[in-house]
């Protein structure tokens, strides 16, 4: 009898068991996550304007309504231009600008480097809201005479809340690569800035396409910063149009908004994640081949 009572309580301490609970709660947690998107994605093909009650497979909120779908409603088809150029733009300027500041940060000692490292910590960890608000206080009383509420202040407030991340993706990225790699290039001949353009930067893509695709599916779908920083219906975005549809009378067409930014933010990561596979694999393939024909000069 005692050997029964104990028997569970042996397999609860036993390291080797398999993880039951664990599995059990990770998949749970899944479910309770993604099925609610699912559900989401599947009524924007519904044929009725339920968004509850299954009516039947059509494409109707996509683009066969010719007044309520997502390509012919005006709200929506201005939206979804104005969130991919606004996302482009975002990427464009602070992934460069993000892998220029880790480099200067790991480069950099002293108390400036330790104040500017602070500072850029302090953006990541700040509220959106907090950022918002606050660009939106500038823009409108300090540089109200040089900057106009629009998709120039949205620019500049979604590089501000979105730099952070190249910094710390390109750091954690630096912190594997020794200096020895650029002294090499300038010991062949490189001038500094060749050592680090033709020598360091090669070695830091993995981490830049990392930062591209985290950025561009953040801004994508930002909706505080962009909706303080908006003055028309020509500056919002669909993250806008979705929250404003949502608590009014919304139709599928919202769902289908809201699966297009679905579909935009995974194609991303996942582009992003074949391009860094393949850089990863190219540079672990040339150091091999460096690896043996130092191995074949020596012997």
């Amino acid at each position: 009898m005692s050997t029964v009572a104990n028997a569970p309580r042996g397999w609860l301490r036993n390291p080797w068991r398999r993880p039951v609970f664990l599995a059990t709660f990770t998949w749970g947690y899944m479910a309770w996550s993604i099925l609610p998107v699912i559900i989401a994605i599947i009524f924007s093909f519904n044929a009725g304007r339920s968004r509850s009650t299954w009516q039947g497979f059509s494409l109707r909120w996509w683009w066969q309504d010719p007044n309520d779908s997502l390509f012919h409603d005006p709200a929506f088809r201005g939206a979804i231009p104005q969130s991919f150029k606004l996302s482009i733009l975002t990427v464009l300027i602070a992934v460069p600008l993000g892998t220029l500041f880790a480099i200067a940060l790991d480069r950099w000692h002293g108390r400036p480097a330790s104040t500017s490292n602070f500072g850029m910590l302090f953006t990541f960890v700040l509220p959106e809201i907090v950022i918002g608000v606050s660009m939106y206080l500038v823009i409108t009383f300090l540089l109200k005479s040089f900057v106009q509420l629009g998709t120039t202040a949205q620019i500049i407030g979604l590089v501000t809340y979105q730099i952070s991340y190249p910094v710390i993706i390109v750091r954690a990225r630096l912190l594997s690569i020794p200096m020895s790699y650029e002294e090499a290039g300038m010991d062949l001949g490189a001038s500094p800035t060749q050592a680090v353009r033709r020598v360091l930067l090669p070695l830091l893509y993995p981490a830049i396409f990392a930062s591209v695709a985290l950025v561009f599916a953040d801004s994508i779908d930002d909706f505080v910063t962009v909706r303080y920083l908006c003055a028309s219906q020509s500056c919002q975005t669909l993250s806008v149009i979705i929250y404003g549809s949502a608590r009014a009378s919304p139709t599928p067409a919202t769902n289908a908004a809201a699966t297009l930014m679905l579909i935009s933010t995974l194609t991303a990561i996942g582009v992003a994640v074949v391009i860094y596979r393949a850089l990863t694999r190219g540079q672990r393939t040339k150091g091999e081949s460096a690896a043996r024909e130092f191995v074949s000069i020596e012997v």
